[in-house]
């Protein structure tokens, strides 16, 4: 019995190197001759594929639905452990024919695309592909699209922290009024273990579907590192450093971060974020401790700072939509209307704080369209 020599990693890259020659010729017979009879492909457009045979017609389909199907790949995007690999490209190609149910629309769309090759015998053995589509659907069919955002929308909303909630020692109560069917604020709160309560908001730059997966990927991030116990400013850091190694640029995020502990502490730290305001009776104080917004600065230091509430005392949380609120003539709502409209509201629990809130905004800015998303939260200490 012959022994095949193992693959070294030059090889490995001259194998792919090939593949992607051929891919870009359309070759298909020379494709077929580098997978082994019983291969594998798992890929979004054409799901499990067996066998070099079935996997030729596979790509037979793939040059139909892009007649000018053209793979770039960079070297510093190649690597290579034992018999594994992984190839990073980017593909473009004009949409001609339907795809994912959608008409030809005949624009030349670009995507990214990430390559799992596991490789045996030199000859592919199993190979897994990963599509990011990002920005390729806002191209296509807008009936589509409009779908899709409105489904996107329901996923939003239930990801959303819940309206209102309560405990032993407080109240809140939120709502967010997305400019369009999504945006890209959002509110988390939570029981904290030990028996805390912690209240975060956040605001993604821009507005749609974009802001809308990044804000969706910060909540998915703090809920993660909220599980490690840490003053508000170290949690903050913790998300600021794994945002910007994301390279989320050019968009950022603002957030406030807040834990309430029974006794009425309440230590907070902020990242750009518009100050929530303390109300304590006839007094309205800014909560402005912290540092610069997140995704820009990987080593901005995020202090925390605290203060103690008394019973009654309320916490208003708010995203820049409220105060940059326009009228038809482009006056904004502005801080000295949300400080005076939050003093009206004065010994107001905090759905009726929320509501009242609102409509004031609301009332103010008349049937001019909103141009932001609009956020708020209330948090009564009790």
């Amino acid at each position: 019995m012959r022994i095949m020599p193992l693959m070294t990693r030059d090889d490995v890259r001259a194998l792919l190197g090939r593949h992607q020659d051929a891919l870009n010729r359309h070759d298909v017979t020379a494709l077929a001759g580098m997978y082994a009879d019983d291969a594998v492909l798992v890929s979004p457009m054409f799901q499990t594929v067996r066998g070099r045979r079935a996997i030729a017609e596979s790509f037979v389909r793939l040059f139909e639905v892009f007649p000018d199907y053209t793979l770039t790949v960079k070297d510093a995007l190649f690597l290579a452990e034992g018999d594994r690999a992984a190839q990073f490209s980017t593909v473009t190609g004009t949409h001609r024919v339907e795809l994912y149910g959608l008409p030809p629309t005949g624009q030349t769309i670009e995507y990214h695309a990430a390559r799992l090759y596991t490789v045996v015998d030199g000859l592919i053995a199993a190979e897994q592909r990963i599509y990011d589509f990002a920005g390729v659907l806002e191209r296509l069919e807008k009936t589509r699209v409009d779908r899709e955002l409105a489904l996107a929308s329901v996923v939003q909303q239930t990801l959303m922290a819940r309206t209102s909630s309560s405990g032993s020692f407080f109240e809140i109560v939120g709502a967010s009024l997305p400019c369009r069917a999504i945006g890209g604020d959002f509110l988390e709160y939570r029981g904290l273990s030990s028996g805390a309560f912690g209240l975060a908001i956040g605001d993604v730059s821009g507005k749609g579907p974009a802001a809308a997966l990044v804000a969706a990927m910060l909540q998915g991030m703090f809920a993660m590192v909220d599980e490690i116990p840490a003053a508000p400013g170290a949690m903050v850091a913790r998300l600021n450093r794994a945002l910007c190694r994301r390279g989320i640029a050019p968009r950022y995020a603002t957030f406030f971060y807040g834990i309430l502990e029974p006794d009425g502490r309440f230590t907070y730290s902020s990242a750009g974020h518009p100050p929530p305001l303390v109300v304590r009776g006839d007094r309205v104080e800014l909560l402005t401790t912290g540092g610069p917004i997140l995704g820009v600065f990987e080593s901005a230091a995020y202090p925390s700072d605290s203060l103690v509430l008394a019973p009654g005392d309320v916490i208003v949380y708010y995203s820049d939509g409220v105060t940059d609120a326009e009228t038809f003539e482009g006056e904004d709502f502005g801080m000295a209307r949300l400080v005076e409209a939050v003093r009206r509201q004065h010994g107001a629990r905090p759905r009726a704080c929320v509501d009242g809130l609102l409509a004031t905004v609301r009332a103010f800015v008349g049937t001019a369209s909103s141009v932001d998303d609009a956020t708020i939260a209330v948090l009564r200490y009790d």
